[in-house]
């Protein structure tokens, strides 16, 4: 199969293009969307989708919840603070370190609009 032929290839220089679908909002409108990028890797969609659900999660719940290292999730967790779609609060319990996370409005939009590209997705692959 040619380069030419192959959607996922490009010749060689050119940038590869990535398709866009097209997703129906909530007010029926079609309009242009992709996927968010930072909440597109696992252990960020994890961490965000644990938090819609429970109000507060600690460093241990979610290394507990998603097997991964202390750099690992402190470093996902870090990305998805510095996007505002997180909040961080440190405290101690007992003489030891508690950092606890909380899904903030805009983090909590940014998992839905996720949800719902997924979703359209899913229709549009259903209906093919």
């Amino acid at each position: 199969m040619s380069a030419k032929s192959n959607p996922r290839t490009a010749p060689a220089g050119e940038p590869r293009k990535r398709p866009r679908l097209s997703a129906v909002s909530a007010t029926g409108r079609s309009e242009d969307s992709q996927f968010d990028r930072l909440v597109y890797e696992r252990v960020r969609l994890g961490i965000m989708s644990a938090l819609a659900v429970r109000e507060e999660l600690t460093f241990t719940e979610l290394k507990a919840l998603f097997d991964v290292s202390d750099g690992n999730l402190s470093a996902h967790a870090r990305k998805l603070e510095e996007a505002k779609y997180l909040t961080c609060a440190k405290s101690f319990e007992s003489r030891r370190p508690k950092t606890s996370y909380r899904l903030t409005t805009l983090g909590r939009n940014a998992l839905n609009r996720y949800l719902d590209h997924v979703e359209a997705v899913i229709k549009a692959t259903r209906r093919g």
